[in-house]
């Protein structure tokens, strides 16, 4: 069976015993072989829920599964500054 997705855009204001509830109903989810999805997050959880590192135990999807978000692009796959240049070590070569 697939995921169980929650849509959650009524929740306003979220705050750590949100995060406890959405986390003990994934650990549910997961003893009976399943795993829950979040849907419509808003960002003031997804703040929460990166501080609590639990942003891998707790997904969340756009409004279509699969669609909306984006992941994160990790640190070396960023765009480099244009006009930043290395400087040479002056005991090395000049190639």
């Amino acid at each position: 069976a697939g995921p169980v997705v929650f849509d959650i855009r009524e929740l306003e204001h979220p705050d750590a015993a949100t995060v406890e509830a959405l986390a003990r109903l994934q650990l549910t989810a997961l003893r009976s072989g399943r795993r829950i999805r979040l849907r419509n997050a808003c960002g003031e959880l997804r703040d929460l829920l990166a501080l609590a590192g639990l942003v891998e135990l707790l997904p969340v999807v756009g409004p279509a599964e699969g669609s909306g978000l984006q992941p994160l692009r990790q640190p070396e796959q960023r765009e480099e500054v244009g006009g930043v240049e290395e400087e040479r070590d002056p005991g090395d070569p000049v190639a």
